[in-house]
């Protein structure tokens, strides 16, 4: 397990203390009465110039209508869902909210579920405040309701507060939490759990919005979905129990999001008194499953984000009809890029050689120096790039140097292809991270301090071996491009080109509230967006 040691005393590249900042003035009658942060799982930013021509509905309004900013990034270096939803709303990278990767992100035993079977899952490793403390500090009667299909896309935006926190059971089909928030399902919950709304769609087949011709894309790649079930129609099981587990898999399982999440806002009354600002939190997750199975480049994630786009229509003209436009800011983005497949030749030829990689070779010698040298070969681990030393006092006791005996694995990384760079983590921290992009995402992700010594980095679009499905993860920009807008209230329209992170989000909305962070934030204020 990677023990993290961050430390808020880290200084950062590219960090900026929020007290630096003024707030503008913001007067009662115009502060928003409920801020919405949509945050797409998954979503690159290109997507809305590849598929801007037939966007109508709910992206097109706030991709043209809000303020976009082009070169937003996830600027840390493991791209994955856990790290990118904590940093939505905290303002602060993985390094100092705890939650560096997937694997050490909510799960836990010590918090399960209301009436689902699935492991339990708390904010037990985050650390720190985000936007909802700070919001809840400014005023106490402050209302938030966070939703999403998975656990972590719902725990990690709001952090420590304990309230309305749900997310989908795949083996029940029903929105659930955990015991740190409660332990029963409020009665509004369970009347919508009661109409059975995944049960309802077995059977029923995913079809092209579009006619064939309206595609790019070809809808014959043996390569997606592990090589089954890779052309239109995508059909669920007709067995009810079957069809809830495939429903996250299927574009309906956002449109459920959103209908819980209007629901949520009607029984909590969420942005209805014009004395205070609410907060909801919705995360979309299908994306990232028909992008994992099918690809980015796939007809599947082409007709998705059409679909995508007319559903959140629906949901903002509900929305705004429930609460009025005028009183709404919405922050959009995404927790995650995404690369293409490795070997279709349409990736080799646009980006070069992409391959799959495996060290195990170069991880088997490695440990077998260890041990001839006297050093326990549990003492270290090698897990998607990072090599942890979990036993320093194994080598102090065979009397071998910790930074030598890593570096050694490193120098036998760089002789395998697809391995881009081999970096010592005490060596990023005299690199220049103006610069250096991928130093600098590696260290917004790990203390240098830390267990992890040493992070292998592959090529642009190259994949580890053991992985068979479209996937992210890596500093490279096509896994960290992501789309940040701002739209609504108080919001200054328009497209900017300048490089924006997704840790500048809450900064942003703080000051467009007149609230303070509780503690110092590596995100700035994006002033373009303010009106």
């Amino acid at each position: 397990m990677l023990r993290r040691f961050a430390s808020l005393a880290l200084v950062l590249v590219s960090a900026r203390p929020i007290a630096a900042q003024v707030a503008r003035p913001n007067t009662a009658a115009d502060r928003p009465t409920l801020v919405v942060m949509l945050t797409i799982d998954q979503m690159r930013s290109d997507y809305f110039d590849r598929f801007k021509g037939q966007l109508t509905g709910g992206l097109k309004r706030l991709f043209d209508g809000g303020a976009f900013f082009t070169e937003g990034y996830q600027d840390h270096g493991i791209t994955e869902t856990a790290p990118g939803h904590a940093s939505t709303l905290s303002g602060r990278f993985p390094v100092h909210t705890g939650i560096s990767t997937n694997r050490e992100g909510v799960n836990t035993k010590d918090a399960p579920l209301v009436g689902a079977p699935e492991l339990g899952a708390s904010p037990f490793r985050f650390q720190g405040t985000t936007l909802v403390d700070w919001m809840k500090a400014a005023d106490r009667t402050t209302r938030f309701l966070s939703v999403s299909r998975k656990d972590r896309g719902a725990i990690l935006p709001i952090g420590w507060s304990r309230g309305p926190v749900f997310w989908y059971s795949p083996s029940t089909g029903l929105m659930t939490t955990s015991r740190f928030y409660d332990d029963t399902l409020p009665t509004w919950v369970n009347q919508f759990n009661a109409r059975q709304i995944p049960e309802s769609y077995a059977g029923k087949s995913w079809k092209p919005l579009l006619p064939a011709a309206s595609y790019a894309e070809p809808d014959s790649v043996p390569v997606e979905s592990l090589g089954t079930d890779y052309t239109f129609p995508h059909t669920l099981p007709s067995d009810p129990l079957a069809a809830v587990t495939a429903f996250v898999n299927y574009p309906w399982m956002d449109d459920m999001t959103m209908a819980f999440a209007l629901q949520g806002v009607r029984e909590l009354g969420l942005g209805s008194d014009s004395r205070r600002t609410d907060l909801l939190a919705v995360s979309l997750s299908s994306l990232d499953a028909v992008g994992h199975k099918y690809g980015p480049d796939s007809k599947e994630v082409h007709d998705f984000i059409l679909r995508l786009d007319a559903s959140l229509g629906t949901f903002l003209d509900s929305l705004f009809a429930l609460r009025g436009q005028k009183r709404i800011v919405i922050a959009l983005t995404g927790d995650h890029g995404m690369s293409p497949f490795p070997q279709l030749k349409s990736t080799i030829a646009a980006n070069g050689t992409a391959r799959q990689v495996t060290l195990d070779p170069q991880w088997a010698q490695f440990k077998a120096r260890l041990v001839a040298a006297g050093v326990d070969s549990n003492a270290v681990a090698f897990d998607g790039g990072l090599l942890e030393v979990l036993d320093t006092a194994a080598f102090r006791k065979a009397k071998v140097n910790v930074e030598s005996a890593v570096a050694s694995f490193g120098a036998d990384a760089m002789m395998v292809q697809g391995v881009q760079r081999a970096d010592m983590m005490s060596a990023l921290t005299r690199a220049d991270t103006t610069q250096d992009r991928v130093a600098r995402r590696w260290l917004h992700t790990l203390d240098p301090k830390g267990p992890v010594k040493l992070v292998v980095t592959l090529t642009p679009f190259s994949y580890w071996a053991n992985v068979k499905y479209a996937t992210h993860g890596s500093p490279h920009d096509d896994d960290a491009h992501v789309p940040i807008v701002f739209y609504g209230s108080g919001i200054a329209p328009g497209r900017y080109g300048s490089y924006s992170r997704v840790v500048d989000i809450a900064p942003t909305l703080a000051a467009l509230l007149s609230i303070k962070p509780q503690q110092a934030l590596d995100g700035h204020v994006l002033t373009q967006a303010i009106r």
